[in-house]
């Protein structure tokens, strides 16, 4: 029996079948100034969509929902952990976006120059990447809790003219002052860098420099007269660059365009998350981030949503954040994290029975593998059972989803713990490093069989690196570097990264795997695992446990875990060590930086921990791993 609904899978066959025709469907969804004379071409790693197809990321999602009489309708949403709200309509949203391009145009900032956004989940934030598509800029948005040198290192790649930022966000409470993290990471290296706007959003100083420095509504003022006109991008034409979220030791500057990235895009929110005009969107994540660009800014706004932007963490004040908002706004689809899950797993479902979830009609979750307890908790204990859970993956290159549940679709069977099937329009196949397709049920690499229009064509700067990383490892096939294994049904499981599968006995055991059976366990909030050399099996498992709220570590709760990790997985997954600790070093994106694992199991320098979210959690695993190494308990 086929589990797929026979929408999803004629949508599949027409793509497959037709490449070509489907993306040219698919590009309706978009307007354009200029049809394009080409659909694709591509000459060995090069590929461009659309070509000649003239069209602007900001007009689609402010300007023709004007033109087309639905300026009253709300467009963003904006609330913070301090209470404050905002509501601003497309006709408004339009509005504060032209005055930003007269101020860039003003300034001498237009197409094809970069313009780095220091800037948090705020109405700014979003007004400046709107602004810097509409004039041709490309922005580079930096997530607003990186430090010096993570900055430093953006503007400097990106080659940065101007730089939009703002005196301080908040925290927990806790003032992040972003306008002294830009002065330093300016001593760094910032030498392309002629101005530095300050937005002053609180009665915390900001110093300025004069010269380059210049307050936020004094600029606007200058420009009040500037070009506020949309301009006309042919389709390949850079709208962004965009730093990957940082697992690896060194983050790559992705480039997505005015054309393919749009089409392809929109076409997955469509498609994937059953996005509609009527939908009231709150995506979790930053702006600072891939999820935050296409599924809290762009898409929502192209389709004619409601789109929320939050700023600061999802469990302060309260736990229950996440739940008063989709209450308060009548959320109709919600895209979090698991990490953000597992977060709201720490402190229970009560946080969540007062409100009103009723207007929730599916929550998808990206970023990690969301595992099987945790997609439990979620969608029977925190949400009834009553809408659907949905899993998917893709990665800020892809620009948005590649495997998924289509709801938009026609909803399949969910599989906790499987990111679901390929969706239409994108090529898939498991092969071995030697290109051979691997049988279902066997693990291997995940690869792209032909490009899709929001997969990345380059990498800014690095042209060579590009080809290196993506295109020649796999000859002729796009590496994905994820290990996955495709079941009977067509569903995809990840593994974990390639790089990150631990070999023990020559039996390939993915991390994913390992973690999500620590997290079988009802006292376990979060796992992080990593293999760790051994003369005998080649590597054994290390591991890296976060409890809930409440429980403590115990003889009796560490042979537990065992027993469930060989239960889950048989006796070769043998976990040598483990250690409890107090949290993971993940990513500010929330993905889990296994290679600071290794790093801390072998007494290496961790590299790079620039996108780290808490330096602190590298030290609580050198602790953790110190102490099980002295035989001093159970900690």
């Amino acid at each position: 029996m086929d589990l797929v609904h026979p929408m999803a899978r004629e949508t599949q066959r027409e793509a497959r079948e037709d490449p070509d025709a489907y993306w040219a469907r698919a590009a309706s969804d978009v307007e354009w100034f200029r049809p394009w004379h080409r659909v694709f071409r591509q000459e060995g790693v090069s590929f461009r969509w659309f070509e000649g197809g003239e069209t602007n990321l900001c007009f689609n999602a402010l300007d023709r929902h004007v033109r087309d009489g639905r300026g009253g309708h709300a467009a963003l949403v904006y609330v913070n952990e301090r209470g404050e709200r905002l509501v601003l309509t497309y006709a408004q949203l339009l509005h504060h976006v032209e005055r930003i391009a007269g101020a860039l145009r003003t300034s001498g900032v237009g197409r094809g120059d970069r313009v780095t956004i220091y800037l948090p989940n705020s109405p700014e934030g979003v007004m400046a990447m709107l602004a810097c598509a509409r004039v041709g800029a490309i922005h580079c948005a930096v997530f607003a809790g990186f430090g010096a040198a993570a900055l430093a290192d953006r503007i400097r790649a990106s080659g940065s003219r101007l730089v939009l930022t703002c005196d301080a966000s908040f925290r927990k409470g806790k003032p992040i002052r972003l306008k002294e993290i830009v002065d330093a990471a300016l001593l760094l290296g910032g030498d392309t860098v002629e101005q530095v706007v300050v937005l002053q959003r609180t009665d915390i100083p900001a110093p300025m420099t004069g010269g380059r420095d210049e307050d936020w509504r004094v600029w606007l003022a200058a420009g009040a007269e500037g070009d506020r006109r949309c301009e006309r991008m042919e389709a390949n034409e850079p709208a962004y660059i965009l730093a990957t979220s940082g697992t690896t030791a060194r983050p790559k500057l992705v480039v997505h365009t005015h054309g393919g990235y749009q089409v392809g895009m929109i076409h997955a929110a469509r498609w994937c998350f059953g996005m509609t005009r009527d939908d009231v969107w709150f995506t979790t994540a930053d702006i600072g981030w891939a999820v935050g660009h296409s599924y809290l800014v762009y898409a929502p706004l192209i389709l004619g949503c409601t789109t929320i932007a939050y700023e600061g963490a999802l469990d302060h004040p309260s736990p229950a954040q996440v739940w008063q908002i989709v209450e308060e706004f009548r959320v109709t689809g919600l895209f979090t994290s698991p990490t953000a899950v597992r977060l709201l797993m720490r402190t229970g479902e009560a946080a969540a029975a007062p409100y009103d979830k009723s207007s929730l009609t599916r929550v998808v979750c990206a970023g990690e593998v969301l595992n099987a307890p945790a997609w439990e908790w979620l969608q029977k204990r925190a949400l009834g059972d009553r809408i659907p859970v949905i899993d998917h993956w893709w990665q800020t290159e892809t620009g948005g989803p590649t495997v998924g549940n289509p709801f938009g679709l026609g909803l399949i069977p969910i599989k906790p713990g499987s990111g679901g099937i390929p969706l239409p329009g994108v090529e898939l196949e498991v092969v071995t490093m030697d290109d051979v397709p691997v049988p279902r049920g066997e693990k291997g690499i995940l690869v792209i069989r032909r490009p899709f229009p929001s997969l990345t064509a380059s990498l800014w700067g690095e042209p060579e690196r590009y080809a290196e990383d993506y295109w020649t490892r796999i000859p002729g096939s796009y590496f994905t570097g994820d290990s996955v294994s495709m079941d009977a049904d067509g569903y995809v499981w990840f593994a974990g990264r390639a790089d990150e599968v631990i070999n023990i006995a020559s039996h390939r055991i993915g991390t994913v795997e390992v973690e999500s059976a620590f997290l079988q366990h009802p006292a376990v909030a979060e796992a992080g695992v990593t293999g760790r050399p051994d003369e005998v099996r080649g590597e054994t498992i290390a591991a890296f446990v976060v409890l809930r709220a409440g429980q403590v570590p115990s003889a009796t709760l560490r042979a537990e875990l065992l027993a469930i990790v060989r239960s889950e997985l048989g006796a070769i997954a043998v976990v040598r060590d483990l250690n409890f600790v107090d949290m993971l070093p993940k990513t500010r994106s929330g993905k889990i930086m296994r290679r600071v694992l290794k790093a801390v199991t072998l007494g290496r320098d961790p590299g790079d921990i620039t996108t780290i979210e808490d330096e602190g959690s590298v030290e609580d695993a050198r602790e953790a791993w110190a102490q099980l190494r002295a035989g001093l308990g159970d900690r």
